[in-house]
């Protein structure tokens, strides 16, 4: 099967993050196995998704070093968007792929498995690795699970590229991200009493607006990294819910919030901000009216922040390869940093443009498949 006919049977499992991905991962197990690759599937706690890692050997049958390409096998929902064709059916229209993940990122995936059976003819001093991950889309929840299985065996890579749409351009950084789910516990009254109750919704709200304060200082003070579109740490809230009634004063109130950091800006330090508001001002204020009031802040998922090295090996030969000397960065985040802590030194660069991704009508160009193709096809014959 080559390039298109991976990425219209890919294309075809609707791997959503709140569906399983066994279908689709089970299915590449097979077609890699069957030409003699060695796959592994390490599965979700749950057990109904699995990331998938495969080795094709060195010429020696070594399986330590070389090179990974990694993908995320999970797509974002298509629910109240207006397509104009089937999004998980693969459909061409004047140079174009369209079809839910298509370029994020199902087609750096099928690239990287049409061309195995090219790998497998090419004289190898360094094993190629496919590592295929689940929920990337919702916080990079699957990936750590795989890390964490190939650190235990003593797993080694000399590098890794992940082929996050990047108009086969190289993206050497890019920022964490971190979320966090705020639940304010206060105390129900009848609207009509108010002194009597403590109004979770109203210190939801202090909260929130001290997060935004902290991202204005941010904006206003730095640090800054001009090579990003948006050159410093962002801090946002993005969900709330709170309240039962209009004439109750809600005991509780809960929110989302995230901020996507700059590299070597530590997650711990910037919610540090957040709790020592948290401990030191607003609860002994909600206190004071309701003596068991309290704020609970839970971790959620998170990826952390890219900043590939240009000494790097990978960076150098992915640099060569494309032909790509540009310094880029971007504000979206993928699962290089989390290769990277493992030792790994880690690139981005696929197909596809990352504007496309989550829209409707989400395509990839055929030319950029084609690019990806070369791009491959040179990585494996410098092994």
């Amino acid at each position: 099967m080559n390039t298109r006919s991976w990425l219209e049977k890919l294309v075809a499992f609707d791997t959503t993050s709140r569906n399983s991905n066994l279908a689709l991962i089970e299915t590449v197990r097979d077609a890699l196995a069957h030409q003699g690759l060695k796959v592994e599937l390490i599965h979700s706690p749950e057990g109904d998704k699995a990331n998938l890692f495969a080795t094709l050997p060195a010429d020696d049958g070594s399986t330590q070093g070389g090179i990974v390409l990694s993908g995320h096998t999970d797509v974002v929902p298509v629910d109240g968007q207006n397509w104009d064709s089937d999004p998980f059916t693969l459909t061409e229209k004047e140079g174009r792929l369209y079809g839910r993940g298509s370029a994020d990122m199902k087609g750096y995936i099928a690239a990287s498995i049409a061309l195995v059976p090219e790998f497998i003819a090419m004289p190898r001093k360094k094993p190629i690795h496919l590592a295929l991950s689940y929920d990337e889309e919702v916080g990079c929840a699957g990936a750590p699970v795989m890390l964490r299985a190939l650190k235990a065996r003593g797993q080694q890579a000399d590098g890794c590229v992940v082929g996050e749409p990047s108009s086969m351009q190289v993206v050497v950084a890019h920022k964490g991200i971190n979320l966090y789910r705020c639940k304010v516990h206060g105390k129900a009254a009848h609207s009509s009493l108010t002194p009597k109750g403590c109004n979770a919704i109203e210190y939801a709200a202090r909260l929130i607006c001290h997060i935004r304060d902290v991202a204005d200082q941010f904006k206003a003070n730095g640090p800054y990294d001009e090579f990003y579109d948006v050159p410093f740490t962002t801090m946002t809230t993005n969900q709330i819910s709170g309240g039962i009634a209009v004439n109750t004063i809600p005991e509780l109130c809960e929110f989302n919030y995230e901020f996507r950091n700059l590299p070597g800006m530590t997650a711990e330090s910037i919610q540090a901000k957040v709790q020592s508001y948290v401990t030191g001002e607003l609860l002994p204020r909600m206190r004071r009216e309701f003596a068991d009031a309290r704020i609970d802040i839970e971790t959620g998922p998170a990826a952390p922040a890219l900043e590939a090295s240009e000494q790097a090996a990978i960076t150098a030969l992915v640099r060569a390869l494309t032909a790509d000397q540009a310094t880029r960065k971007v504000a979206y985040g993928t699962e290089a940093g989390l290769f990277q802590n493992l030792g790994i030194p880690t690139v981005v660069c696929g197909p596809g443009n990352i504007e496309q991704a989550h829209k409707p009508n989400e395509f990839v160009e055929i030319s950029q498949l084609e690019a990806c193709e070369r791009f491959l096809r040179k990585l494996g014959q410098s092994l």
